[in-house]
């Protein structure tokens, strides 16, 4: 099997046959000395002629998501899931802290295409429409991360400081953050409701990975944060 190149926080490694290639806090891709994160989360093996992303944590899980975020897979612990693009991004969350970073093949066994296009030249990724107000909440909570350069980690902000930074209530907040969350839960998207068995422990944190890994939101949008909308709407 031809090998992988990991990039993570603009550095490059090569993973071979053989022993899995281990990615956690203390491992052969050493991502952070964050207490929240295992010493040992993520592995990329081979077998059955696939490379494969294993989750080996007891905690955690990623979110995972082809080049163009049209294909998405949350892989939660004990579970595996096979590598058949060439670029897959692989984003996950300890404590307060995103992390993600890009696993690269020399071939792939699938292509992606966008299904729907519209006219403007715009992408359809998921079959769920954000009003300007949830947008921006969901921006301002990805705003560390789609502001990095490059694959890497960045911090997700507090429920108050995304308030302040949109200058809403703490009400108004929690009101949208509940609506788009509600909205997600769905079309199937998991951990963002709590309840028996779908516990979200951090529903902050796993909204920023399933909307930077769909491309729901991306960095184009990071201008809205900034405006001053005298429609009402976006700072409502």
């Amino acid at each position: 099997m031809r090998p992988l190149r990991v990039e993570y926080c603009g550095e490059w490694y090569t993973v071979e046959e053989g022993a899995p290639f281990t990615i956690g806090r203390d491992s052969d891709l050493t991502i952070d000395e964050n207490p929240y994160l295992h010493r040992t989360f993520l592995t990329l093996s081979s077998e059955y002629g696939l490379w494969w992303l294993s989750n080996v944590g007891q905690l955690l899980s990623a979110t995972v998501s082809d080049a163009t975020g049209s294909v998405q897979a949350w892989v939660a612990p004990g579970a595996k899931l096979p590598l058949v693009f060439q670029t897959v991004h692989v984003m996950f969350s300890a404590g307060a802290t995103t992390y993600d970073f890009t696993v690269h093949a020399e071939e792939d066994f699938y292509n992606t295409s966008l299904t729907a296009t519209p006219a403007d030249g715009g992408t359809t990724v998921m079959p769920v429409t954000l009003t300007t107000s949830q947008r921006l909440l969901v921006v301002a909570l990805a705003e560390n991360v789609l502001a990095q350069p490059a694959a890497g980690r960045a911090a997700v902000p507090s429920s108050v400081e995304a308030a302040a930074r949109l200058g809403w209530s703490m009400t108004t907040f929690n009101r949208k953050l509940d609506n788009v969350c509600e909205k997600l839960d769905r079309i199937g998207v998991d951990g963002l409701r709590g309840g028996r068995g779908k516990l979200a422990t951090n529903r902050r944190a796993r909204l920023v990975e399933y909307a930077v890994a769909t491309r729901l939101v991306s960095a184009d949008d990071l201008p809205m944060l900034d405006r001053d909308d005298e429609g009402g709407e976006a700072r409502a």
